[in-house]
This record gives C-alpha cells, sequence and structure tokens, in this order.
C-alpha cells in the first residue's frame, strides 16, 4: 500500500485526503488547529457559533461526490437546504431585487419587478451560462495541466470563443440583460477571483452560474458543520487525523519528499506529501529555500476584506440568509479596490446564517457575518489596529442605516478580522481570496499543483488549479489525490 502525508485539513486536504483513501491509498492527515476546516472554521463563544471562512454555499454535489466514494449517502450525515432567495440585493437607490431559488422563480421576480421582457432576457442568459459552464467544466475546470499546451482542444476552444469566454465579464453580461441591477448581480462574483468585471474574462462569469443559477445552499451546522462531516468521513475510511499536529518542514532526501518533520520533533514518513497551507506560505514555510519555482515572487493577489463577527440579542428586521448591498459607483469601488485603496463609497455583504439555522445563536439571537472588500498587504499601506475598530463601528452604522434595527444596543459579541489577522493565518498578502485569477494566473498559467524541484509534493488550496471557491478548492482535492496517484503507482 502506498503511503501519503496530508498537510492540512482543510476542504482541500479533506477531499484529497478523502479520495486517496478510496484508492487504497495509507493516509495520515495533520492538522495544527484542534479542529479540522482550516479557512472553514469555527470560533464559538457565549452561546454564539461564527463561521470563520466562507460563507456562501454551492455545488453541494461535490460533498456528495466524497461519502459516495466510500459508499455512503451524504443525506444521513448533511442536511442541505436551498435558499430562496439565495440573495437579497440592495441598491444605492432603495430598490431591492431577490435572486431566487430557481430559474423559473427568478424569471417571475424579474418580470414583476423590472419587465417581462427582461425576464425573458434573464431565461437566455441562463441558458447561455449553462452551456459556458457545461464547456469549461471538463479540461478547464476539473483537469490538471502540464503546459499551456493541455488547453489546446479546438472543438472545445471554438465552442468557448463563441460563447464569449475571452470577452469580458461586463459586457457580455450586458449583452443580454439590459436592467443596470441585473447586471451588478451577475458581475460582481469577478471580485471573488480577484478582478473587476470590466477586466474578468468571461469564463468567470460561470461563477455566477454556480452562484446564482446553480444555487445557493445552507446545511445543518453551517459551513464549519461540512468539515466536521467531512472529517468523520475520512477517519471512518481509515485516513490516521491527527489534530493539534503543527508540521515544521517537508523532509527532502535526494530531491524527493520523504515524510515531515512535526513542531514536535517527529519524523514521519510517506511517499507522498499533499500540502493544504496557502502555496506560497507553503513554499515558504514548508519546503527548502531553493524549491520555489520561477515567477513565485510576482505573483498577483486578490483583494482581501474585512470581516466583522457579530452575536446579537435580537433578530435582525428583514434580513435574508446572504444580503449584498450595492455602492452608488459600482465600478469606481473596483477601481479603489484593485488600485490596493481603501474604497471610498464600498458595496458590503451581510451573512445571516441563523435565519436558517437558528442553533448558531442563543434563542432569540442572531449571528451576523459582515464583509467590506479591502486592499490586500501589497496595497497603500494601512494601519489595521488603528482601522480594524474603526471598521467594526462603520459596519455597526451601514448595518443600522440599512434599516436591520438596533446594533450598537444588541451586540452581545464581536470580532474583526483585518488583513493583517488572514496573514497571521498564514494567508499570503493577507488575502483569503489567494492569487487572483488574471489570465497568467489562470488555467495551465496558473502555480501548477505539482512542485516542479520537489518530487513527491503536491498542493491542494485555492492558489492552485483550479482556483477561488468552496467548489473549486473541492475539485483541487482530486486534482491533488489525481497527481499523487501518478507518482505512487
Amino acid at each position: 500500500m502506498s503511503s501519503a502525508i496530508v498537510v492540512g485539513a482543510g476542504f482541500g486536504g479533506l477531499a484529497a485526503a478523502i479520495r486517496l483513501r478510496a484508492a487504497g491509498v495509507d493516509v495520515t492527515l495533520l492538522e495544527r488547529e484542534d479542529r479540522p476546516g482550516g479557512r472553514a472554521g469555527r470560533i464559538e463563544t457565549q452561546g454564539f457559533a461564527f463561521d470563520t471562512g466562507p460563507s456562501v454555499l454551492t455545488m453541494p454535489s461535490l460533498f456528495a461526490e466524497l461519502f459516495a466514494l466510500h459508499g455512503e449517502d451524504i443525506t444521513d450525515h448533511v442536511t442541505f437546504t436551498r435558499l430562496d432567495p439565495a440573495y437579497r440585493a440592495v441598491f444605492h437607490d432603495g430598490s431591492t431585487l431577490r435572486i431566487r431559488g430557481s430559474v423559473d422563480a427568478m424569471a417571475a421576480e424579474i418580470a414583476d419587478v423590472i419587465s417581462p421582457a427582461e425576464a425573458g432576457r434573464f431565461r437566455r442568459f441562463a441558458a447561455h451560462l449553462h452551456e459556458l459552464y457545461v464547456t469549461e467544466y471538463d479540461g478547464f475546470i476539473d483537469g490538471n495541466f502540464d503546459s499551456p499546451l493541455d488547453l489546446v482542444r479546438p472543438a472545445q476552444m471554438a465552442k468557448l470563443v463563441r460563447l464569449g469566454a475571452f470577452r469580458r465579464v461586463a459586457p457580455l453580461v450586458a449583452s443580454f440583460l439590459t436592467d443596470w441591477r441585473l447586471q451588478r448581480l451577475f458581475t460582481f462574483q469577478s471580485m471573488y477571483a480577484g478582478m473587476s468585471p470590466y477586466q474578468a474574462l468571461g469564463v468567470y462569469a460561470v461563477i455566477a452560474y454556480m452562484d446564482a443559477i446553480a444555487g445557493v445552499y445552507a446545511a445543518d451546522g453551517g459551513v464549519h458543520g461540512l468539515s466536521v462531516a467531512l472529517a468523520d468521513l475520512a477517519t471512518r475510511a481509515g485516513v490516521d487525523l491527527r489534530l493539534k499536529t503543527p508540521v515544521e518542514r517537508v523532509e527532502v532526501r535526494d530531491g524527493r519528499a520523504a515524510g515531515v518533520v512535526t513542531a514536535g520533533g517527529d519524523l514521519l514518513r510517506a511517499d507522498a506529501v499533499v500540502l493544504n497551507p496557502d502555496l506560497p506560505v507553503a513554499y515558504r514555510d514548508l519546503l527548502p529555500a531553493d524549491a520555489a519555482p520561477r515567477g513565485l515572487s510576482r505573483l498577483r493577489y486578490s483583494p482581501s476584506c474585512v470581516v466583522v463577527h457579530l452575536g446579537l440579542d435580537r433578530r435582525l428586521d428583514g434580513a435574508a440568509h446572504h444580503n449584498i448591498h450595492f455602492a452608488d459607483g459600482y465600478k469606481a469601488s473596483f477601481d479603489d479596490i484593485l488600485a490596493g485603496r481603501l474604497q471610498r463609497d464600498p458595496s458590503w455583504f451581510l451573512s445571516v446564517p441563523t435565519v436558517s439555522d437558528p442553533g448558531l445563536a442563543p434563542p432569540g439571537g442572531e449571528v451576523g457575518f459582515y464583509l467590506l472588500p479591502a486592499p490586500n498587504l501589497q496595497g497603500d499601506p494601512v494601519d489595521w489596529a488603528v482601522q480594524g475598530p474603526r471598521e467594526l463601528d462603520l459596519a455597526i452604522d451601514r448595518i443600522e442605516a440599512a434599516g436591520y434595527g438596533a446594533m450598537r444596543s444588541a451586540t452581545v459579541t464581536s470580532m474583526v478580522v483585518t488583513p493583517d489577522d488572514w496573514a497571521a493565518q498564514g494567508m499570503a498578502a493577507g488575502t483569503p481570496f489567494a492569487v487572483s485569477h488574471h489570465f497568467r494566473q489562470t488555467g495551465p498559467f496558473r502555480p501548477r499543483n505539482v512542485a516542479p524541484k520537489v518530487r513527491g509534493v503536491v498542493f491542494t488550496g485555492s492558489s492552485t488549479t483550479p482556483g477561488v471557491g468552496v467548489p473549486m478548492v473541492l475539485i483541487s482535492g482530486k486534482l491533488a489525490a489525481e497527481r499523487v496517484l501518478e507518482q505512487v503507482r
């Protein structure tokens, strides 16, 4: 039996470990924290449970695949609920739109709020995004690359060109939808990829497909509950999961990984090592200095964010599970953040997971997850020790002004997470959104999931193939497992 060590029990590491175990590999999974999850972690205080990372959950079929590999049905362990609305969107003019839980319901919403003609255009747009997603998934998303030539599949490329994959996202969306509010609803997702919709290629319109058409879900126990469910699955499958076991370095002998050395000084041997920490940080902290590939120091990173966790003793007025508030100067807000400066007129996001799972707060209470895009640590210098407390006050002011009710008197507990904090958690450039998806960092040009100078080292996570977001990270775990099997069989 071949052996592998996986470092980090985030979604990527968990997915890789579960898939490798299904292939018969002897797997040890090491996690430095006292619970699994990585970025999808959990803070518990005063009866409130806060998810520390991803808040939007899409493509639950990717989780289900992992259970099916071991003959299990995910519904025996996790309850998913498709959200309707997926989002409540609020615009600067006071108008609101709900992204509904199906194409038919969304078309009805558009017909009611905007016009029947725009609803028809939306149906054509939804069908177009579905076709783009299907065309793009096989080979571009769900595939390993050894060189740019792996991308050259004439029939697929011709279809992608026809579907507008190499146009910019904003004009692609505008070619279908004429209402400015809908254009914002189906382009803001480009920020997840670290770009403005006025820069991002049309291939990234599929994020809007996953996000707003394929459906947004809630899981009982929050997003971290899925981390626990996957860790339990891994353990049942025979993975040796060791919590509170930080790794000091990868043991390299004769140019090949021979295992890892833990912070406690133990040498654990294996035929391959999968690294789930953020790829640039994994190179910096866990591999020899001469292992880093050329160009690693020149990587460009996505913007970061400020997160404010709020534990409240009352329910928020009119809140949906996910709420997004759009700035008046939509394009200018992208210009600011991508120039590395604080936004003058920001859009902001408020997730209220207790709308779907009241058990995350004490009876009658509420959990709020406020997110504001912010420059990463490569942008203009910001003294986050000073700015962080300001952001808490600004968050409370914005939420109150948006009509959710009194906040200051209702706040039982609060925490602010800034780019400095993301960096302290091991995220390069202080951003949880990882390496951006500019063309030269996309597909075959993205940092490879194999270390070119150390055989037997494989990466998983959002800074490698295929990219950012929970679905992509789960796929990265699959691709990492495939790389390991290539090397140990």
